[in-house]
């Protein structure tokens, strides 16, 4: 992706401009629809997309670079980069079981249909590279840059299958997913298990195998389902 291209960013709608900006870049990085290291699009290009000022986005990406989320640089090629390793959201209270169970619940509902529903489609060869793009760089990141690159790759499968309605509540169970994986440590060992089941997973939808995305989507949830009511129920 170019520093040109701004994808899956949806305008700011409410009156609330800077802390709805505030909240949609994040998520955007949360997401990995910009991964870890690599350089935002151009300000311009961006406010565009997001349809508020420049100064207005200006404030959020000063506010940004504090909290240590982009770094800033100067000169001919300089500009807005994400860092290498975002901050991350500590949680302080004990989640309750029953909301940790639910969005499990709805996950292993829409991820698989997601996954199947992507296998369904016959993708184009751009978007064919797109996603194996997207799985080779999960594969290949460290531990402190995995979690972005796994949602940018769990959110493509979602834009795959042709739904924006899909899609967007793939994005909305991911991110809170993602509040609640920050509450527990990333184990290596379970990171490989990870990448073998995101190739089952992109296999099958490559190969246009809809029941097979299906089962191998829901077989890798179920490991991130038994970590999570490990560690937090």
């Amino acid at each position: 992706m170019s520093s040109s291209e701004v994808p899956q960013v949806r305008p700011v709608r409410s009156g609330n401009v800077f802390e709805e900006t505030m909240e949609h870049l994040l998520r955007l990085l949360r997401l990995g629809t910009f991964p870890p290291g690599t350089k935002l699009p151009a300000e311009r290009d961006l406010a565009e997309s997001l349809r508020v000022s420049r100064t207005t986005l200006r404030e959020v990406l000063g506010e940004l670079q504090q909290a240590g989320y982009v770094t800033v640089t100067r000169g001919r090629y300089g500009g807005t980069h994400v860092s290498q390793v975002l901050p991350t959201r500590r949680g302080g209270g004990a989640l309750d079981p029953a909301e940790v169970e639910d969005l499990l619940t709805l996950r292993s509902i829409v991820e698989p249909a997601a996954a199947a529903l992507a296998a369904r489609r016959g993708l184009t060869e751009q978007e064919r590279q797109r996603l194996r793009t997207v799985a080779t760089d999960c594969a290949g990141a460290g531990v402190e840059q995995y979690r972005p690159l796994d949602a940018r790759l769990h959110l493509t499968l979602a834009e795959l299958g042709g739904s924006p309605s899909l899609t967007g509540v793939v994005a909305d169970v991911r991110d809170r997913v993602n509040a609640m994986l920050d509450r527990i440590p990333l184990l290596p060992t379970n990171l490989v298990h990870s990448t073998d089941q995101h190739e089952a997973v992109v296999a099958a939808v490559l190969a246009g195998r809809p029941a097979a995305a299906e089962e191998a989507m829901h077989e890798h949830l179920e490991g991130t389902a038994a970590l999570l009511r490990g560690f937090l129920s």
